[in-house]
C-alpha cells in the first residue's frame, strides 16, 4: 500500500449545498461535492475500496464540525478498526451501530409468530435506525451495505418501499447517506431510490497490480464529470485522479517561438527549431539516438533554466543520467538543483489517471519541456491499448495549450526498410522525426529527417546523424550524394569525403 500526505483542506462553510467528500479527485468529478440531504449507491466489487470511501467521508463531516453516523449490517466494530488503522485514521470520534446490535432484535424469542419473519426482522432494523437517527440528527450517515438489507426484504417491492421509508425520514433529519453495495445483483439495481450512483471497479490485469477505477452513473439535476477515473487506495485513504479534458484548458495561442537545440544543423533541419506548444514524435529502431535526441533539448533549455520532466519507462533512471554524461550531456547538476526532473516509470504499477496528473502537477509548478520515453511503454500501461490514442490525444492537446514542448518517443520493430511502429500516432503530432539505420561503404550509419512539421516550414533533406562520446550529437551536411536512404541500402554517388568524419578524422 502507497503512502502520502493527508490532504489539507480550507475550513469548509457548514449549511452550504455540497458535501465535500474528503477524497482528493472526487470533488473536482462531482463539480465541488455532493448534494445534501439525498440518497447516493455507492456500487462497487469486493476490495474496490467502498468501506473507505465512506470513512473518509464521514472523517471529512467530522472535520467540518457536523455530526456523522455509521450503520454496518456487514461488518463488525473490529473489523472496521482494522480499516482505520491501516490508514492511521481513529474509529473514536464516529458514533456506530454495528451487526451486534441489530442481531439482538432477531433473536427468535424477540419475535412473534403473526407476521412473517422477514417482515418483522426488516420493520424492527428499520424502526432501530430511524430512531437512532432522530436522536442524533447526523449531517452524514453511511449504511454498509445495502445486500444485506436486500436479504431482510426478502422481495424487491418490500426492499423498495422500506429505502423510501428511510430516505423520507433521513431527508426530514437533514442527512446526507451513503449506501454501499456489491455489483453482484444488478437486477435490483433500479430499485434503489438514490439521487445519485457511484460505480467502482476492481480490474485484474495478467501481469502487476491491480487497477482501479470508478465513474459517476447519475446525478440528479447537476453535471459532472463523466467516464472513467482512475484511483488508488494508499495509506490515508483513496485518491482519485480525475479523466483529463483538454478543452478545460483552452488558452488563447500565442506566437510562435523556436526552442533551439543548440546544434546549427538540427535548427536548420526543424525550420528554426522546436516550436512551443507543439509536440514532436521521434521515431526510430533500437540505437538509432531517440532519447539522446531529446537530451539535447532537455540539456539546451536546462541551462536556459527552463525546467524540463523525462519520464523514463524503458530505461533505468541511473543508466539514463550515465549515458547522458558520458555523451557530453551531463545533467546531473540540472537534476540536483531541480530544474530537471528524471522520474522512472514501472508500467505494471502504474494507471493512466495517475500518470497523467503526475504531469499535470509538473506543468502547473512551471515545467516547460516534457519527454516521454518511450510510448511503448505508456503502452504497456494501458489496461487496452485501444484507448492508448484517446488518452494521449487529450494529454497532448493539454500539454499544447499550456505552450509546453512535448517528445514522444516510439521505438520502431525491425531495423531497416521494414521497420513498422507498434501503433501510428503520427498524427498526433505536430512534428514527426525520422531516424534511420543506413549501408554505405561497409559501414552501419544513421540518418536524420524531419518528415513532417505543421507549424511552419522545414528542412525536407535527409542528413547523418552521429552519437559521439563526450560530443553527444552531431549532424552533418545534406546527404544529397545518396539515393535510397530511407530504403536502408542508398546508392552513394560521391565521393568519400563528403561523408561526415569523426571528430578524431578516423572513421
Amino acid at each position: 500500500m502507497k503512502k502520502h500526505r493527508s490532504k489539507t483542506n480550507a475550513p469548509a462553510v457548514l449549511n452550504n449545498a455540497y458535501c465535500s467528500s474528503g477524497i482528493e479527485g472526487l470533488d473536482d468529478i462531482l463539480s465541488g461535492g455532493l448534494p445534501r440531504d439525498c440518497f447516493y449507491l455507492i456500487q462497487g466489487d469486493p476490495g474496490s475500496g467502498k468501506t473507505t470511501l465512506a470513512l473518509q467521508f464521514l472523517l471529512e463531516g467530522l472535520r467540518c464540525g457536523e455530526r456523522v453516523f455509521y450503520v454496518t449490517l456487514s461488518e463488525t466494530r473490529r473489523e472496521l478498526t482494522k480499516v482505520t488503522r491501516s490508514h492511521g485514521w481513529s474509529l473514536d470520534s464516529i458514533p456506530l451501530l454495528e451487526i451486534s446490535a441489530i442481531e439482538q432484535l432477531l433473536r427468535p424469542e424477540a419475535q412473534t409468530t403473526v407476521f412473517h419473519p422477514s417482515e418483522v426482522d426488516l420493520n424492527k432494523v428499520s424502526k432501530l435506525l430511524m430512531d437512532e437517527v432522530s436522536k442524533t440528527r447526523p449531517a452524514r450517515i453511511v449504511f454498509d451495505s445495502l445486500s444485506e438489507f436486500r436479504l431482510l426484504a426478502e422481495t424487491a417491492l418490500r426492499y423498495r418501499r422500506e429505502l423510501l421509508n428511510l430516505k423520507q425520514h433521513f431527508a426530514e433529519c437533514g442527512s446526507t447517506v451513503l449506501l454501499l453495495d456489491d455489483k453482484m445483483d444488478r437486477g435490483l439495481i433500479g430499485t434503489d431510490p438514490s439521487h445519485g450512483v457511484i460505480e467502482m471497479e476492481q480490474l485484474s490485469p495478467d501481469y502487476g497490480t491491480s487497477r482501479r477505477r470508478l465513474r459517476v452513473l447519475k446525478l440528479r439535476g447537476l453535471k459532472f464529470r463523466e467516464g472513467y477515473h482512475d484511483y488508488i487506495i494508499e495509506t490515508g485513504g483513496l485518491r482519485v485522479f480525475p479523466r483529463l479534458v483538454a478543452a478545460e484548458h483552452y488558452a488563447k495561442s500565442a506566437p510562435l517561438e523556436h526552442v533551439s537545440s543548440g546544434i546549427k544543423e538540427l535548427d536548420d533541419l526543424f525550420g528554426g527549431g522546436l516550436d512551443r506548444g507543439t509536440a514532436t514524435l521521434i521515431l526510430g529502431a533500437a540505437g538509432t539516438g531517440k532519447s539522446t535526441l531529446a537530451l539535447q533539448y532537455v540539456k539546451r533549455m536546462a541551462l536556459n533554466r527552463e525546467p524540463g520532466l523525462i519520464y523514463a519507462f524503458d530505461e533505468a533512471r541511473a543508466i539514463l543520467l550515465g549515458r547522458a554524461k558520458a555523451l557530453g550531456l551531463d545533467l546531473e547538476e540540472h537534476v540536483e538543483s531541480g530544474v530537471v526532473t528524471v522520474q522512472q516509470v514501472d508500467p505494471a504499477e502504474l494507471s493512466p489517471g495517475e500518470f497523467v496528473t503526475r504531469i499535470r502537477k509538473q506543468v502547473d509548478g512551471g515545467c516547460k519541456l516534457v519527454v516521454i520515453d518511450s510510448l511503448n511503454g505508456y503502452l504497456y500501461a494501458m489496461p487496452g491499448e485501444k484507448y492508448l490514442n484517446n488518452q494521449l490525444h487529450e494529454l497532448v492537446s493539454y500539454l499544447n495549450h499550456k505552450g509546453v514542448v512535448t517528445i514522444l518517443i516510439l521505438a520502431q520493430h525491425g531495423l531497416l526498410a521494414a521497420a513498422e511502429a507498434p501503433v501510428d500516432l503520427s498524427y498526433l503530432s505536430d512534428t514527426v522525426v525520422s531516424l534511420r539505420y543506413f549501408e554505405a561503404a561497409g559501414e552501419v550509419k544513421q540518418s536524420v529527417a524531419v518528415v513532417k512539421k505543421r507549424s511552419g516550414p522545414h528542412e525536407k533533406t535527409i542528413r547523418e546523424f552521429k552519437l559521439e562520446r563526450g560530443q553527444g550529437v552531431r549532424v552533418g551536411q545534406p546527404l544529397r550524394e545518396f539515393q535510397g536512404v530511407l530504403s536502408g541500402m542508398p546508392v552513394f554517388r560521391g565521393a568519400a569525403e563528403e561523408i561526415m568524419p569523426a571528430t578524431d578524422g578516423k572513421e
